[in-house]
């Protein structure tokens, strides 16, 4: 019934199994890849016609994680997947770049690739076997697909590279790097780092792509006996039309982008195209003329040579810079006034605001992984409103993009954030993008160092991050530092750096070609170091370190370590202790298993009441200590006074004052308040106190007495 193929190779220390012909036979193609005793089932399904009108490849990957393939039952009150989580988006995404290039250009019609992740060792991360077997289902679907591509992940460790590390291993590597690409040149990287050199980084580019080249060879393979016929698909010639449109409006699009002001560049490369579409696009007056998708493709085209050709053959961009020239900066700090910590980085027409919020345990965000649940204490948040380009859309969740840009950001600054020990605090990081003309993710990654700062968070170092771009050509090949939103657009490659004057936190890199070489890599991360060192001098014109306090506004948070059989005393019956401390101090508490207490308040007094409260609740009075107490009962014998949380102790008549005493009455009444030293204890345990050596006014030790 089934005509399964497989193919199976040892790799990195483990086994990986592609297999087809089993499941999801109807679709165009479908992969079963297991490494070790993580499965993944990866389909490529393809509509036959192109929808009318399109203008655009409309490629959809969606990665989804079951709980069940870990034995697990969602949270929550719904018990079954729902929307996306964060991890399913960046992995969806991660899987879409080095695919989406290798697509001929023309192709269009509605492409979805599907990984579902049925079982997970919590050895083996899903997303490199799901990039596999998304590659694997693709070269045996029949569509023109230019692959098959490979992938791994590569960590970094006392000067030895690591081939798809477990997961266990990655809090004890020093970088976290995955890669892909073809048999030729690497097509997307995505990392973070402790602060690693551009020689390190690169290294760790090429270790991955040479191991992934026997995943290639069994891809083909595997290809070799199972692929369907390759789809009848021939790229329409337009090249007539491309030189028509190049003569009409040509000279026209290469005057326009000699305009440095976006808006105004905008408006006049938007002229030239109307004239072309009038001139040219297919009316009911002009049946014969060219269809408006094509039209509009053809211009794209024209668009793209004019520029890039005028980049090649000048050496000057769009906007008069020189090729490693970095726009204007401008960068502020505490720009608003009740915020715990806030930036303001504009770097040319692009503007980040960034804004840190503080917070306690009690903010920390629990994230329900198939590795189990876990809580993150460093959050970041980026939004991009529709503003920021001079447009309108309808607001809704964030996007992949958002999510994907913010999660970018987060790995750049997370190498330089603080552990718990030194900064017992939730950091909440949200970046507005208020103004974006090119790399908005880097704008986040300075603003938000700068937030970070101004809120007194103590990072390592700063951290700056820079957009590099490429024009790789017949006629030459140029790097361009600090790319434009159109040099994006009409470039090969999106190649995000960001780090410290001590090396890289996180490294990007999108191609939309067919790869680039190792050479190429190297003069974009040394052109890159340069743009990092001059932003970061900027940025240091505004704040070069934390600030050593606290916004006013901020909460304080202060720590104590109590034994773990003193947990009860401090929480109470049914939390009684722990409400009442709450209630008439104001400062909230946060109990660890493990006798870690977090206090916090705004108000550091209500943090130093709790903190005393909770230390006559759990440590043991001190013989020879001044102690202030009260009196709660008066007897014939002396007065029984409350000095240690619930402690009382006896202050015999003779250790009242200095003089004879007839009655205790005659020195105390019940509810006064007074001052005692801890003498000692008697043959039954009881506590002996003493009134009469220490100063009522003052609770200063009086010199000279001897206790009776």
């Amino acid at each position: 019934m089934f005509d399964i193929q497989t193919e199976t190779i040892e790799w990195a220390g483990r086994t990986l199994t592609l297999e087809t012909g089993r499941m999801a036979r109807q679709a165009d193609g479908a992969v079963l890849a297991t490494y070790g005793e993580t499965t993944v089932l990866a389909t490529a399904v393809a509509q036959k016609e192109v929808k009318p009108g399109m203008d655009f490849f409309p490629l959809t990957v969606n990665y989804q994680e079951k709980y069940f393939a870990a034995g697990k039952i969602p949270g929550g009150y719904f018990k079954r997947e729902g929307r996306p989580t964060d991890k399913e988006t960046l992995t969806s995404r991660l899987i879409d770049r080095p695919i989406r290039p290798l697509f001929p250009k023309g192709f269009k019609n509605d492409t979805q690739i599907m990984l579902t992740v049925l079982s997970h060792d919590l050895e083996n991360d899903p997303d490199i076997v799901g990039m596999v077997g998304a590659s694997a289902a693709l070269c045996l679907s029949g569509l023109p697909f230019l692959g098959p591509i490979g992938a791994a992940r590569v960590g970094y460790k006392d000067g030895e590279y690591v081939i798809n590390p477990a997961v266990d291993q990655m809090d004890e590597l020093d970088l976290d790097l995955v890669v892909a690409g073809t048999a030729d040149a690497v097509m997307m990287v995505e990392s973070e780092a402790k602060e690693l050199s551009e020689e390190v980084m690169l290294g760790a580019v090429m270790a991955g792509h040479e191991a992934f080249q026997p995943v290639i060879d069994m891809i083909i393979r595997l290809a070799e006996k199972a692929a369907k016929d390759p789809w009848d698909f021939t790229p329409e010639d337009n090249s007539a039309i491309e030189a028509a449109v190049t003569k009409l409006v040509g000279d026209d699009i290469a005057k326009a982008y000699t305009i440095t002001n976006k808006t105004e560049r905008q408006a006049a490369v938007a002229e030239a195209k109307a004239k072309a579409v009038e001139a040219m696009a297919a009316t009911e007056e002009n049946p014969d003329g060219v269809e408006p998708s094509v039209l509009k493709d053809v211009l794209k085209g024209v668009e793209a040579s004019v520029v890039r050709g005028g980049i090649i053959k000048t050496g000057k961009r769009i906007d008069g810079r020189k090729l490693d020239e970095v726009r204007d900066i401008v960068s502020e700090a505490t720009v608003l006034p009740r915020t715990h910590g806030s930036a303001l980085f504009t770097r040319g027409e692009t503007q980040a605001l960034a804004v840190v919020t503080l917070g306690t345990g009690e903010d920390e965000q629990f994230i329900d992984a198939l590795t189990g649940t876990y809580k993150e204490r460093f959050l970041l948040h980026y939004n991009f409103p529709p503003y920021s380009v001079g447009e309108t859309s309808f607001r809704l969740a964030p996007g992949r993009r958002e999510i994907g840009h913010g999660k970018l950001a987060w790995r750049a600054l997370n190498a330089v954030m603080p552990n718990a020990e030194e900064f017992p605090y939730t950091v909440r990081l949200v970046s507005e993008i208020t103004e974006s003309n090119g790399s908005s993710s880097m704008a986040t990654v300075c603003g938000g160092a700068l937030a970070l700062m101004d809120a007194g968070v103590p990072i390592k170092r700063p951290v700056s991050g820079i957009a590099m771009g490429l024009i790789k050509d017949p006629e030459g090949v140029a790097v361009l530092s600090d790319i434009l939103g159109d040099e994006d657009h009409l470039g090969d490659m999106d190649f995000k750096v960001a780090g410290t004057e001590e090396g890289i936190t996180s490294l990007q890199m999108d191609i939309k070609i067919a790869g680039i070489t190792k050479d190429i890599m190297q003069t974009a991360l040394d052109q890159a170091k340069g743009g990092r060192m001059h932003i970061l001098g900027e940025m240091n014109k505004a704040l070069d370190s934390s600030r050593t306090g606290l916004a006013e506004h901020a909460p304080k948070i202060e720590t104590m370590q109590i034994p773990t059989d003193k947990i009860r005393d401090v929480i109470g019956s049914g939390g009684k202790v722990i409400r009442q401390i709450v209630e008439e101090t104001g400062a909230k508490l946060d109990v660890n298993d493990d006798g870690l207490i977090k206090f916090s308040a705004v108000d550091a007094g209500a943090i130093k009441a709790a903190m005393d409260w909770v230390h006559s609740l759990t440590a043991e009075p001190e013989v020879g200590v001044i102690y202030k107490g009260k009196v709660v009962k008066v007897v014939d014998f002396g007065a029984f006074v409350n000095f240690f949380g619930p402690k009382d102790g006896l202050v015999h008549v003779s250790q009242m004052k200095n003089e004879r005493v007839n009655h205790p009455s005659d020195v105390v009444s019940e509810g006064q308040e007074v001052w005692v030293k801890l003498l000692g204890f008697d043959d039954r345990g009881k506590v002996k106190l003493a009134m009469k050596m220490v100063d009522q006014e003052t609770g200063e030790e009086i010199t000279g007495d001897a206790e009776d």
